[in-house]
């Protein structure tokens, strides 16, 4: 039989969504969503057992439902014999230590009620001491890489999420046989062989396709244990970009019901994936995911220095391509924040009385607002700042609160907060040569949040458009798989083939531009004196841990 379809499944911070493909038109003929039982686990475990400030945690389990879940809901729709390859990508940077069988040590009697066995979300913050020490190290040793994660290392990122667990959970590490990134681990668990994806490795781990990863020396230096890390504990080779990882192995076709021997191409990025799906492949091209958190990712056809930053990689999303990532910690998790813990009842009963969301009611209020009516500020800092500052540390405000406000008017404030925050990180962009033009948005909230989008518009002084794929992440997942399938001969030609109509148009409007740039200024005097001059934030942090 024919093979006519690739599925790709997209794992976010709250649920996996796959999407199958037909490989003649690019078209998307099935698409299915799980979300994870377990979610974020940032209070407890699943034992009782309470977690410190800044953990961000997950079930392994909950990645290996969702597999078996959607590729069951989709394979109802379209037959397993015809699907030619497969392609998962996950949220960067997600870690997950296992055993010599791959198995995740969380999942072992011995490790259930240690919090350092678990998988760690991309949004774990608990590694920011070991981060620093990364960066202490490098500095004194003048290392180079440095350089492609804006001069500073996250605590979001590969190996302090490492040593945090070498350094506080040393059992934990002794018996971790490998650490891999949570796509990489899903690419073994599919295929029973190991690879590791070059997005993950040059945006979070130090890697660059010159040089590969960081000499032994270097880790020695941070940490004794962490000597001859690489090639023990975490395996050296990086595959390249759009290749294929495997085929699906006996085991994994139990899992997931697909037939064993489909192609299972190299993993990738959740943001990145998406960056074919809107056909974001060339130098000088722009695209900002707007979900969870917030992600403004630019092509260039070189590495260059770029300080604040996240990371940067050549060959990671495209071959011949150095792809910049830079973003926000925190963008519908601040929105989902207020309407958790801030909304009053009475709203929540008007919502349900219209028979809408409650996000949908808060909408349609402030749209009646006219920009700056509020008298609000906001720092969109709820889960630290992840770019330029990089401080995790920093925590969201909101100042101008009186009496008469009104929670419309909070929840306006704090999506032109995120507005302002995401103009800071482009105007770093541009100060350091990478170019910004016009934007592509992708997320769900891009597509159903047109007020949202025009704030955007009008504080970026850009012009944005919303491609019409609702999951472009599980989309250009797909896309690589039809790479990996041999449909096209890269990545390129496949988003150029599967082309999407843009869905919406959002134009800067003048007289909103003069407001917000009136209100950015004071935006930027907050940012700038809670962010570098005053550390009152982290001083009320140390005062909390007393």
């Amino acid at each position: 039989m024919k093979k006519k379809y690739t599925i790709g499944v997209d794992f976010g911070t709250l649920s996996a969504r796959a999407v199958v493909l037909e490989l003649a038109t690019g078209k998307e003929v099935a698409e299915a969503v799980y979300a994870y039982p377990h979610g974020v686990m940032d209070t407890c475990l699943p034992s009782g057992r309470k977690l410190p400030p800044q953990f961000a945690l997950q079930h392994p389990g909950d990645y290996l439902k969702a597999l078996q879940n959607t590729l069951g809901d989709i394979l109802q729709k379209v037959d397993k014999a015809e699907i030619a390859a497969l392609c998962v990508d996950f949220t960067t940077c997600t870690v997950v230590c296992v055993d010599e069988d791959g198995m995740p040590l969380c999942m072992k009697a011995e490790f259930a009620d240690e919090p350092h066995a678990y998988v760690k979300l991309w949004k774990h913050h608990g590694a920011t001491n070991q981060a620093l020490r990364f960066d202490q190290v490098a500095r004194k040793r003048k290392e180079t890489f440095l350089t492609l994660c804006g001069d500073t290392t996250s605590s979001e990122a590969f190996f302090p999420k490492i040593l945090e667990t070498l350094e506080n959970a040393p059992r934990v590490y002794e018996k971790t046989h490998r650490f891999y990134d949570a796509a990489d681990w899903l690419s073994l668990v599919l295929t029973g062989k190991e690879t590791h994806n070059p997005c993950m490795a040059g945006l979070k781990a130090y890697w660059t396709r010159e040089k590969g990863y960081p000499s032994n020396d270097y880790f020695r230096a941070v940490h004794p244990g962490l000597e001859n890390i690489i090639g023990t504990k975490v395996c050296e080779a990086v595959a390249r970009v759009d290749g294929i990882a495997g085929h699906i192995t006996k085991e994994a076709a139990k899992l997931t019901g697909l037939l064993e021997g489909t192609v299972v191409a190299i993993p990738v990025g959740d943001a990145h994936a998406a960056m074919p799906a809107l056909n974001i492949t060339k130098s000088g091209e722009s695209m900002l995911v707007i979900g969870t958190s917030g992600v403004l990712l630019s092509n260039t056809e070189n590495s260059q220095p770029v300080p604040g930053i996240c990371a940067q990689v050549e060959g990671g999303v495209f071959s011949d391509l150095c792809t910049m990532e830079a973003g926000q910690a925190g963008l519908g998790d601040c929105f989902d924040w207020f309407v958790k813990h801030c909304v009053p009842e009475s709203y929540h009963a008007e919502a349900k009385e219209k028979n809408m969301g409650i996000h949908a009611l808060l909408t349609e209020k402030a749209q009646k607002l006219r920009p700056g009516e509020s008298r609000l500020l906001a720092l969109d800092w709820w889960n630290g700042n992840r770019s330029i500052l990089k401080n995790d540390g920093l925590t969201g405000m909101i100042l101008g609160l009186n009496m008469q406000t009104r929670p419309e008017e909070i929840y306006r404030a704090l999506i032109e907060a995120t507005a302002f925050g995401l103009r800071v990180i482009q105007e770093n962009y541009e100060a350091n040569g990478v170019k910004i033009g016009d934007i592509c948005a992708a997320g769900g909230i891009a597509m159903k949040n047109p007020m949202l989008m025009q704030i955007y518009a009008d504080v970026l002084g850009r012009q944005l458009t919303v491609a019409s794929s609702a999951q472009a992440g599980a989309r250009g997942s797909a896309m690589y798989a039809a790479v990996a399938a041999g449909a096209f001969p890269h990545i390129r030609e496949a988003a150029e083939a599967y082309k999407q109509p843009v869905l919406a148009t959002y134009t800067p409007m003048a007289e909103n531009v003069a407001v917000y740039n009136a209100l950015y200024k004071e935006y930027r005097r907050l940012h700038d004196y809670f962010g570098k001059e005053n550390n009152v934030m982290d001083r009320l942090y140390e005062i909390y841990k007393m």
